[in-house]
């Protein structure tokens, strides 16, 4: 009988040991576990990163005066949003590789200040947008205003998808409204609020200054959302965002050419210059039927990309159109 019980507690005190070293293997599991995450966040550098503003801020070459509590918060809440929304970001972050040459070229042409090439990133994502409203296009033109500043828009042709005929538009847009206001700041809030309600609203409050104005909450934030993408496009690598070349938009080589006649199929002008219907409407997104009757005998420019050039691409950037 007692060799039974001698067996007994022998086993007892294996089964003590066992459980002891599995409870010190799942201990030990867990806290490296943890130590996994907490490097990981390391090399991530922004999980837990609370991004400050910066001490001088400017935009459109006119100052920001974040010394005012309302217009620091208001402009940390931009950062903050657009710091973490990654998959926004950095979409858009890429494809800046592609259109901003091209767009800060045309607004130095036209004395814009270059900081206005946030506005096609605020309104569009550098994309050829649609907006519930009918807004269109990189710059998000309206159908009226489009035709304005002389885009023509109808059933084949809408020439707020011409990135060319678009950004000149926006820039002549831009130049009025800085002669009415004196103020860039308060020419780009009035791009997304209207002359009229912009004029009014000044008026109203007696102030001079887009950073003084009490607007409706879309207004009210248009122009920090430009400068918090500047900030963050200006130093993105500061705020967690980091392309490899690969993943970086690169521009595509293409020659133009002239149409002055109607074109009785797109897609057999798309054949006939050895290249697809759908890169075809990539690089014209104006065109908007599958033919073109142009009465007018109206002179375009249609863009026809290089497909060596394409094709390489492909190898090179992971977004080879938009």
């Amino acid at each position: 009988m007692n060799y039974k019980l001698g067996l007994k507690g022998i086993f007892i005190v294996l089964g003590f040991v066992l459980f002891s070293l599995v409870y010190i293997a799942i201990l030990s599991g867990f806290e490296d576990a943890t130590n996994v995450t907490v490097n990981t966040e390391e090399q991530q550098g922004v999980s837990n990163k609370s991004f400050n503003i910066p001490d001088s801020v400017y935009v459109f070459g006119e100052r920001v005066p974040t010394e005012i509590y309302y217009v620091r918060e208001a402009l940390q809440r931009e950062i903050w949003i657009n710091s973490y929304w990654h998959s926004h970001s950095y979409l858009v972050l890429s494809r800046s590789y592609r259109y901003f040459p091209y767009i800060e070229k045309v607004l130095k042409e036209n004395g814009i200040p270059d900081d206005f090439k946030y506005i096609a990133v605020i309104e569009s994502d550098l994309g050829n947008a649609v907006s519930p409203k009918g807004a269109s296009g990189m710059w998000q033109f309206m159908k009226q205003t489009a035709k304005e500043y002389k885009l023509e828009v109808n059933s084949q042709v809408d020439e707020r998808f011409n990135l060319e005929k678009s950004t000149l538009a926006f820039c002549r847009y831009i130049s009025k409204m800085q002669n009415d206001f004196n103020s860039w700041s308060l020419s780009a809030a009035a791009y997304n609020a209207g002359r009229t309600r912009i004029k009014r609203q000044l008026e109203k409050q007696q102030c001079n200054s887009y950073f003084d104005l009490n607007l409706n909450e879309e207004t009210a934030r248009y122009v920090y959302r430009i400068i918090a993408m500047k900030i963050i496009f200006e130093n993105p690598e500061y705020y967690g965002f980091k392309l490899e070349n690969n993943q970086k938009c690169k521009p595509i080589e293409f020659k133009e050419i002239l149409i002055k006649d109607k074109v009785k199929s797109w897609s057999d002008f798309a054949r006939s210059h050895n290249i697809s219907y759908k890169a075809l409407k990539d690089f014209n997104p104006w065109i908007k039927d599958s033919y073109l009757r142009n009465r007018s005998n109206k002179e375009y420019k249609v863009r026809i990309p290089d497909y060596k050039r394409v094709i390489k691409s492909q190898t090179d950037s992971l977004i080879t159109h938009n």
